[in-house]
């Protein structure tokens, strides 16, 4: 049989070092922190003025808006401050300096992308698709977060970028989000914390509840208990971190897609934010979310999240429930299937598993779908984002991991009406690591979180080797023949 045949986009998305943000580093150590700001309320206000100048000189230019960061970062050392005076504006933006550092968000890699379709189309020309890219950027320590990329489809399959501005700006972390009443209770019961303690300040609150009513029972809990019962101690951090892992960000309209980057906020993923599957999931109403789903990485373990978005601008960000919840790479469908979520999964880092949940928050009772079959992919299997709903079915994209642990694209074809059917899946890989896409930060690998269907063409963007970024097109019904031969 003839390989399917790919049209390679001439667009590399290259790590780019200059693409900088502005976060706190302060010391663990009070002493320091002390010895730090000691130096500097030493300065006289001519040496204070002196500095800042210089560093304005040096930094203004790379950041939007840098003495807001600065004043931030000084606002988090107040309390180590040990003189009564009052300081000069100019001397506070100095300690903020003294606190503050740049971090390059994809000095390392910039891969393991998704695409969906924009949620704003105006003005795109007739038969042209206007989309956004999420990717995963990596960079010191090997910290993952989120970027995104925007641009057009043109009608004769052209793709061409928005420009990618050099500034990138973190968005404004809600003060004081909305929680899920069940999806906490259920949340708890899953962690062992079924107790009188958490129903206890579960149960003043209302289905839909805010983090200041949230930290209002707590706080009755604890004042009504001993301070020194154990099991209290321990629910009660439990519910802060749950609560921690659940929060809202807020990004300006003013911004650009590619100024906005989602960085760990959450203890659970301190380490990174890795891998995101967006898809756009339309209800059986017609109303569309934007949904994701990303793997939390603390340095020590990993905890499958959810995020929802309308625009783009605004993000929620929650933990995942049920038994199902565990491992990488699930993958939502883009609609209910006779009324119920279904979601691709890799519950044993093995197998290709797929299960069905009456709600997107809670997942269990998953299924064997496909098992490795050909050598490329005898490690194991696992999806490359969301299925793409065609007439013949079902298109799954895949990955499969063979000799050497070569990573290689391959695809499926489930039942429109009953995904559990396997209608076909191809013997050989799409896609393999080819030339310089076998060089990278780990070699001979192609990835991807997710493709689009756009006039008969699979929009396929793929990250080569967990460093860099390529999109190929593949004809939809060379890829269906294909799947229904076999």
């Amino acid at each position: 049989m003839n390989p399917i045949r790919l049209y390679r986009h001439e667009i590399m998305l290259l790590p780019e070092s200059e693409r900088v943000l502005i976060r706190p580093f302060i010391p663990l150590d009070t002493q320091r922190i002390t010895a730090i700001l000691g130096r500097a309320l030493a300065l006289t206000e001519e040496e204070v003025a002196q500095k800042l100048k210089s560093m304005h000189q040096e930094f203004d230019s790379r950041h939007y808006d840098i003495e807001a960061l600065l004043s931030a970062h000084y606002t988090k050392v107040l309390p180590h401050i040990f003189t009564q005076r009052s300081l000069s504006h100019e001397r506070k933006m100095l300690i903020g300096a003294l606190f503050s550092g740049e971090y390059s968000l994809e000095s390392a890699a910039l891969f393991n992308p998704s695409i969906v379709p924009h949620p704003d189309q105006s003005g795109v020309p007739r038969g042209a698709l206007r989309f956004i890219m999420s990717l995963r950027a990596t960079g010191e320590g090997h910290i993952s977060s989120i970027e995104f990329r925007s641009g057009i489809i043109n009608p004769d399959d052209k793709i061409t970028l928005d420009p990618i501005s050099r500034y990138v700006t973190l968005p404004e972390i809600v003060p004081n989000p909305s929680y899920r009443k069940q999806s906490f209770i259920h949340k708890f019961y899953e962690m062992g914390f079924d107790n009188s303690y958490a129903n206890a300040v579960m149960e003043p609150l209302d289905s839909g509840f805010n983090r200041n009513d949230l930290n209002k029972s707590v706080d009755a809990v604890r004042h009504e208990n001993p301070p020194s019962l154990h099991d209290l101690e321990r629910t009660l951090e439990c519910i802060q971190w749950l609560a921690d892992s659940n929060y809202e960000l807020r990004f300006s309209p003013s911004l650009g897609m590619s100024e906005r980057i989602i960085f760990p906020v959450s203890p659970n993923e301190s380490n990174g934010i890795e891998d995101a599957r967006f898809v756009r999931f339309t209800e059986d109403d017609g109303t569309v979310m934007y949904y994701a789903t990303y793997t939390a990485y603390n340095g020590r373990a990993i905890l499958p999240q959810f995020i929802e978005t309308q625009d783009f601008l605004n993000f929620r960000i929650l933990t995942l429930n049920g038994s199902a919840v565990q491992n990488k790479g699930m993958a939502l469908f883009p609609r209910r299937i006779d009324g119920r979520y279904a979601m691709l999964s890799r519950q044993d880092d093995e197998n290709l598993f797929i299960m069905f949940s009456d709600n997107p928050h809670f997942w269990s009772d998953p299924q064997i779908l496909m098992r490795p079959a050909e050598v490329w992919e005898s490690v194991k299997i696992g999806n490359c984002g969301s299925p793409i709903e065609t007439e013949a079915g079902w298109l799954v994209l895949t990955h499969g991991v063979g000799p050497m642990r070569k990573y290689c694209i391959g695809a499926a074809l489930l039942d429109l009406h009953d995904p559990t059917q396997l209608i076909g899946r191809l013997r050989d890989p799409i896609l393999s690591a080819e030339g310089n896409e076998r060089e990278g930060y780990v070699p001979n690998v192609v990835y991807s979180c997710g493709a689009l269907l756009h006039a008969k063409k699979i929009i396929l963007p793929y990250a080569m080797s967990d460093k860099a970024t390529a999109i190929v097109s593949i004809d939809l019904d060379e890829i269906l023949a294909a799947l229904t031969s076999h």
